[in-house]
């Protein structure tokens, strides 16, 4: 069968999905995306238009919904799905977030074949890749959705052509992601300067990283940390002190002092640490909670 003879639906529209769209419209493939915005898989109506498209094959990246199992019959090769880990590490919905977080030096992406259950299906295909401690998450992202995409160029075929194998997941060495809320941004000044770094990394565009400014009348703010650095010298002070140290602003932590570079009070703009310490004086000896 030709590309241009192949019916796929993508499933996603999101900056992790792009790439691999742009790989099937770049190989001739012919496809149909469905984006979130789209409808409800639930709804009835759509289904019946999901069945009228009369799919060989879908592919989902980053689409966020669970494919109902009715939907799974549908497609001659059924679903497969594009997921940045190391399956079956970190199944659902924040596998480069939890890599981050967790200070991790490898992850990946993996081709799977869906199922009824979230990120448990047969294994086709996987990429390692390398962790840098420099990147934040939107870079990393970038790097393993542009994995994704090269890793389905060449899976797609060799699946489709049944050279490919699938090979079932070791459930038994299952992990899971959460679903990242506000509350998980909140740092505890107790933690060593790099868990608190890699946090920040992981999740600071969102849903946000943060901690108190208590101000001089007893109101507490909601300061985000946006951008930060380690500062490896021993600590003189307790946890959560504001302090300079070697022309750097830093916070105390458990181990090793945290250089804050771009913060944002509660209301105002986004600033560099230098420039926000200008407006707010008392910020130095404060103590962050």
């Amino acid at each position: 069968m030709h590309n241009k003879d192949l019916k796929i639906i993508f499933f996603g529209d999101t900056e992790f999905s792009e790439p691999s769209r742009q790989a099937l419209v770049k190989n001739e493939y012919n496809i149909t995306v469905i984006s979130k915005k789209d409808g409800s898989l639930k709804d009835e109506k759509f289904f019946e238009y999901f069945k009228g498209l009369n799919p060989d094959i879908c592919i989902v990246a980053d689409y966020g919904r669970i494919i109902p199992a009715h939907y799974l019959e549908i497609p001659k090769f059924g679903f497969i799905n594009i997921h940045p880990s190391l399956l079956p590490k970190y199944r659902g919905p924040s596998p480069i977030q939890t890599t981050i977080i967790n200070g991790d030096m490898e992850t990946g992406v993996t081709i799977i074949k869906v199922d009824a259950e979230v990120d448990h299906g047969d294994i086709l295909s996987s990429i390692k890749y390398q962790v840098s401690r420099e990147k934040k998450y939107k870079d990393t992202e970038s790097d393993l959705a542009g994995l994704g995409a090269k890793l389905l160029t060449e899976t797609l075929p060799k699946y489709l052509s049944g050279e490919i194998k699938p090979q079932e997941q070791d459930h038994s060495r299952a992990t899971y992601t959460k679903m990242l809320v506000r509350q998980d941004g909140r740092i505890d000044w107790g933690q060593p300067a790099e868990k608190i770094y890699d946090l920040i990394r992981a999740i600071s565009h969102e849903p946000g990283t943060w901690t108190l400014l208590r101000q001089a009348q007893g109101q507490a703010k909601i300061l985000n940390i946006k951008e930060a650095d380690v500062l490896e010298k021993g600590v003189q002070e307790q946890p959560g002190i504001v302090v300079n140290v070697d022309n750097e602003i830093v916070v105390a932590t458990g181990k090793w002092y945290l250089i804050l570079k771009t913060v944002q009070l509660e209301g105002k703009r986004e600033t560099d640490v230098k420039a926000f310490i200008n407006g707010y004086r008392d910020f130095l000896n404060s103590k962050l909670e």
